[in-house]
């Protein structure tokens, strides 16, 4: 289990070769907004259907409008992702956690942080799923099994969640996709983290109503 040391160390590796992208670039490159607050540079992305603003003098992110800092696991995946961007559009074509390269290092976390909570929580009432993913996160009906959503995670990195309902034969089953074009910007540890933050709001509201 990461310390929270950890998390720091790598914020701060992420950082040091973040300060020297062109945060104008970044941000076209990210579908976001570039502005000067005085003399200071920030980009405004959207993580999590939220407004994110990183501060190009320190590096600072806040989300907008209530000016909380997001916790460090984010911080962290958010460093990587704009240290990664490339100027690709998805294709379209899914794949799985263990398709991506190592993914299968780290599929214990992606099942434990993202798949097993997706299907406990949304099996035996799957259409909340895509009720609640449309809610928070302005999610789009998909096409593959009984229920499935797609929302866009960070810019140009759609997330596809799916369900099958279960019968007296077999429990419900779920899956989480993603675009191939994944693989160019994180890697599986970050991709097994951002399908944790794909999940657990969607887990927290579908159980506040019971």
């Amino acid at each position: 289990m990461p310390r929270i040391d950890d998390y720091k160390q790598a914020l701060s590796l992420a950082k040091e070769e973040l300060i020297s992208k062109n945060p104008k670039r970044l941000a076209d490159q990210a579908k976001g907004e570039f502005h000067l607050e005085g003399d200071v540079e920030v980009v405004e992305i959207r993580f999590l259907n939220r407004r994110l603003a990183i501060s190009w003098k320190d590096l600072t992110m806040k989300y907008l409008p209530q000016g909380n800092e997001p916790p460090l696991q984010e911080q962290v995946l958010v460093a990587h992702y704009l240290n990664g961007l490339k100027q690709l559009a998805p294709k379209g074509n899914w794949i799985s956690f263990q398709e991506i390269p190592d993914g299968r290092f780290y599929m214990d976390a992606f099942l434990r942080r993202a798949k097993v909570p997706l299907v406990k929580a949304f099996g035996d009432r799957p259409h909340l799923l895509l009720e609640i993913a449309t809610s928070l996160y302005g999610a789009t009906k998909g096409d593959q099994g009984d229920v499935s959503v797609v929302l866009e995670a960070l810019p140009y990195v759609p997330v596809m969640l799916i369900l099958w309902m279960g019968d007296e034969e077999f429990p419900p089953e779920g899956s989480i996709l993603f675009d191939n074009t994944i693989v160019e910007i994180l890697s599986a540890e970050d991709v097994a983290w951002l399908a944790g933050m794909v999940v657990y709001p969607l887990v927290n509201e579908r159980y506040k109503r019971g």
